[in-house]
Parts: C-alpha cells; sequence; structure tokens
C-alpha cells in the first residue's frame, strides 16, 4: 500500500467531507470566473461599441487666430490663416504605433453653397466610411449611392421643402435626393451630404479635406497616445480627443473590475476557511489512523504528503467544476447586462487560471492541518485504541 492509494481509499470513505470541501472551493473559483469573464466581455462590447458607433479623434486644420480688443471691448477671434488637410495626408495614420487599433478614418470636405434665397452648408463624405462610422443615423430614404445622389439632414430639408425622390441644383450640377436624415438634434441636420470626390469637385477643393473624424479605441493603450502619434505623424494639423464618453466608459468598466476582484478575494477567502476547517477537522478524525501510520515507519513528511495530496487533487477538482459552472453563469448573465448579443469565448487561460488558484488556496489552506498531523506524537494518538 502506497500513499496513493491511501488517499484515494480515504476519499471513497469520506464522501460527505470531500463534497463539501468541493463545493466551498467551487463557489469561490466560478464566483472569481463569472466576474472575470463578465468584465472581459463588457470591456469587449464597449470597444466594439466605440469603435463601430462614433469618432473618438478629430483632425482639423491648424489655423492662426488673433484675439483683439479695442477699449475694454472684445472683439473676438479672427483667423488671418486657414489651412486644409491633404487628403494624400492621412495615409500617413496607417503608419503611426497603433494604427491596428483605427477602426474607421472618415475625412469631410465642408463649403457654403446657395440654394434659392437659402445659403446652407454642404458635406462630402466618404460614403462607406461615413455611414459606417454614424450607424446611429436613420434615413428616410435610401443612402447615397450615385454620385449624382445626395441625403439632406433634417432641418435643412424642412427650410427647403425637399422631399425625398426631389431634384435639387447645386452650383450648377443636378443633384436628386435618395433620402431626409431624421432628427438627430445635432449639426447633423443642417447639412446636404453627398459623395467626398463630388463636393471637392463642386468646391474646387481637389485632393483636400476639412476635418477627418477617426473612430478609434485602444484596449492597451490610452487614446492620448495615439493623439500624440498622430499629431506626430501629421504636423501641421490639430488633432484632439473627444474622450468625454471613452474615459465615462471606461471608469465604469473599471470600477466594475475592482468592484469584481474585492467580491472575488472574499469569496476565495471563505472558500479557503472551508477548506481549512474541513482539514482540521479530518485530521482531528484521522487522529488514531495518523498514529497508526507513525507507529508503522511513515515519517513526518510522508503525513503531511498525505494530507496535502489529498486536498490537491480536491482543489483541481473544484477548480475545472468552478471554471465551468463560472462560465455557466456568465452565459446566462451576459444577456441581462449588454443590449447586443456578445460572443462568450470558453478560454483555455482562464481554465487554467482557475485551476491555479483553487490549487494554491487548497494547498495554502491545508498547509497547517497537514503540519498539525504530522506533529501528532503516536503514543498519545495510540491510547485511543
Amino acid at each position: 500500500m502506497n500513499l496513493e492509494s491511501i488517499v484515494w481509499n480515504n476519499l471513497k470513505r469520506r464522501k460527505s467531507r470531500m463534497v463539501f470541501l468541493i463545493a466551498g472551493l467551487l463557489i469561490g473559483v466560478a464566483t472569481v470566473v463569472t466576474l472575470i469573464s463578465l468584465s472581459n466581455a463588457l470591456t469587449a462590447d464597449v470597444q466594439h461599441k466605440m469603435e463601430n458607433y462614433g469618432a473618438n479623434i478629430l483632425i482639423t486644420p491648424k489655423s492662426d487666430d488673433l484675439s483683439l480688443s479695442y477699449g475694454g471691448i472684445t472683439l473676438g477671434g479672427v483667423s488671418v490663416d486657414s489651412r486644409e488637410i491633404r487628403q494624400d495626408d492621412l495615409k500617413k495614420i496607417g503608419t503611426i504605433p497603433n494604427s491596428r487599433n483605427i477602426a474607421a478614418v472618415a475625412p469631410k470636405v465642408l463649403g457654403a453653397v446657395q440654394v434659392g434665397t437659402e445659403r446652407v452648408m454642404l458635406m462630402g463624405v466618404d460614403i462607406n466610411k461615413e455611414f459606417h462610422l454614424k450607424k446611429w443615423w436613420t434615413i428616410n430614404g435610401e443612402t447615397i449611392r450615385e454620385a449624382d445622389q445626395l441625403v439632406a439632414g433634417e432641418a435643412v430639408a424642412t427650410v427647403l421643402g425637399l422631399k425625398v425622390g426631389d431634384q435639387l441644383t447645386l452650383l450648377d450640377q443636378q443633384f436628386t435626393v435618395s433620402g431626409i436624415l431624421n432628427k438627430t438634434s445635432s449639426q447633423d441636420d443642417q447639412l446636404l451630404i453627398a459623395s467626398l470626390p463630388v463636393v471637392q469637385q463642386l468646391l474646387n477643393k481637389q485632393g483636400r479635406v476639412s476635418l477627418v473624424e477617426v473612430a478609434a479605441l485602444c484596449s492597451d493603450c490610452p487614446v492620448t497616445d495615439m493623439v500624440n502619434q498622430i499629431s506626430a505623424a501629421l504636423p501641421d494639423v490639430e488633432v484632439g480627443a473627444i474622450q468625454q464618453v471613452v474615459k465615462t466608459r471606461m471608469h465604469a468598466l473599471d470600477q466594475f473590475r475592482t468592484f469584481s476582484l474585492a467580491i472575488a478575494a472574499i469569496v476565495i477567502l471563505i472558500g479557503a476557511l472551508v477548506v481549512f476547517v474541513t482539514m482540521m477537522s479530518a485530521v482531528n478524525e484521522r487522529t488514531r489512523e495518523i498514529g497508526i501510520f507513525r507507529a508503522l515507519g511513515f515519517r513526518r513528511s510522508h503525513i503531511m504528503r498525505l494530507i496535502l495530496v489529498e486536498s490537491s487533487l480536491l482543489s483541481l477538482l473544484s477548480g475545472f467544476l468552478g471554471f465551468v459552472v463560472g462560465m455557466g453563469a456568465t452565459r446566462m448573465i451576459l444577456p441581462l447586462m449588454t443590449e447586443n448579443h456578445v460572443a462568450l469565448h470558453w478560454s483555455l487561460p482562464l481554465a487554467a487560471l482557475a485551476m491555479l488558484l483553487a490549487l494554491v488556496v487548497g494547498c495554502l489552506a491545508s498547509f497547517y492541518p497537514a503540519l498539525h498531523a504530522s506533529r501528532l506524537d503516536p503514543t498519545e494518538a495510540l491510547r485511543a485504541l
């Protein structure tokens, strides 16, 4: 008979204690797995939404402004030098270190045009990128599919009396209103939107853009770093981060992650106490058995190994079951916390972490009971026989 067979026979004899110990660790590990996987899934969901539902970096031309005042009266800023961005320079954005985090680069060209007695703003956009970036836009009609089509904002359509299918002449070029942009309560309501190359030609701004919106969210770096990188690549432009929404979302996730780790630590501590109490109880129950082992020549290291091997086997089983239960709980909870379905990946590193955590907690909690068992005096233990 060797130590491993003794451990196995002892586990079979004391099934109730084995189930109690596994349950204590399983709950702790399952809680940790659930909170970590939820946190990772929610972070991925936020990144997806921020990358696909709006820009968080704005690139504009540099301009020299003078603030004028006379006699105590401020006259405001007067632009004395205004530049536009060369469209070819935008290729440099793809060379920055964090270019992999850029979801979309959407250039725009702006200019005022006369329509009858009204002066309105015309905006040229990259059709595919702009409508991908502005997924909250809803259009009555169709998006732009041809070079002679445009979409009118809700406010400008009301002022000009436009309807879907109407014809509109801008700078001697005929356009068809393919759609009316539903109210957004933003500057988009005031715009006539057409294809970027067409508007560049109409405004005589070929190869130039007025501003650029960049949709990017770093999971491994702050947006500020990307702003600095773009500024270095394009030194003649102003680059700013629209960080309010990003910081709010990421701050909320950081708080949730911190709260999750605190809860997980408490649950793991409770699991460790369950293991400690269970193993101490097992040592007290097996006093005579341990005394016999010592009388037969088992050394103290053998007794410690006996207890630690038993707890290690149960801990590994608890870690595996805790991972499975935790992922199952995440699958049930996640749809309640996100608007859209988020794919849940069964992570092998997380499974390994769960089993390692259970093993470490189980062994640490069992160390003192094992040490206590190894120090039992065999003569005292055998007196109860």
